[in-house]
């Protein structure tokens, strides 16, 4: 997986890339999948990698984010208990890559202008989660993750901040588990079909978790809101850019 030209170049830019999703509490899979298109990477180990890359960046955020008081666990419940079996039916299934990055990439349009705050500024009123709206969110979401190898937290957010469901650090605190418990259920379901993970795959943890480490710190402890906002919006214009012309 790794004989690709220029792959010193995927080396430097690839924790770059973990630190700016860690930083907005996600583990970053839609980056890794464009960032690996890319590069060329062979289509049948871009999902489970980027996956793989999903349960140690993410699970990194949620410990600081976590550290530091964010973590709503009602809220977190309220999506994970329909996103969990659905994120692993989604695995189970493969559709053409390039429909999915595309669509994917429309649908992060509308949440770069949330974050620019195009549809209202973020409020202090919060609302609460009805279980019928967790369950229809968090199933739509964890299937979808599946299906095309993210964890779901790039959807997820925006719509946490969109709903006033939560705050931009308690939505970032939420998010990461969420990434971390559907990229684990999306990856058992690939592997259930047959699919296998590159033994070249943890090379690219290794090398991911480094940027992880020092997002999920800085994003939890030293970044105000505001910049976690324009950090976002910046990591949403990356992904949908990325993968709608890769």
């Amino acid at each position: 997986m790794l004989e690709l030209d220029n792959i010193y170049l995927f080396f430097l830019i690839l924790p770059i890339v973990s630190f700016l999703y860690s930083s907005v509490g996600h583990g970053g899979a839609s980056g890794y999948l464009a960032l690996m298109a890319l590069f060329s990477f062979a289509p049948e180990t871009m999902k489970p990698t980027a996956l793989l890359l999903n349960l140690f960046v993410a699970g990194i955020s949620f410990y600081y984010y976590y550290k530091e008081g964010f973590f709503n666990k009602k809220l977190f419940i309220s999506f994970a208990i329909s996103s969990i079996p659905l994120a692993f039916l989604g695995g189970t299934i493969e559709i053409d890559a390039s429909i999915y990055k595309k669509v994917l990439a429309v649908l992060l349009v509308f949440a770069i202008l949330k974050m620019l705050n195009v549809f209202g500024k973020e409020t202090d009123t919060i609302k609460q989660v009805k279980l019928w709206q967790g369950l229809i969110v968090g199933g739509i979401i964890g299937f979808f993750s599946g299906l095309i190898g993210i964890g779901g937290g790039i959807i997820l957010t925006p719509l946490i901040l969109l709903l006033h469901w939560g705050k931009m650090k308690e939505a970032a605190a939420v998010s990461a588990l969420f990434i971390w418990v559907n990229s684990a259920s999306g990856l058992i379901g690939q592997l259930s079909t047959g699919i296998s993970l590159s033994k070249d795959s943890f090379i690219l943890v290794a090398i991911a978790i480094i940027g992880g480490a020092l997002g999920g710190y800085f994003g939890s402890k030293k970044l105000n809101n505001q910049k976690l906002r324009y950090i976002l919006a910046l990591v949403l214009v990356m992904a949908s850019f990325k993968l709608f012309f890769t």
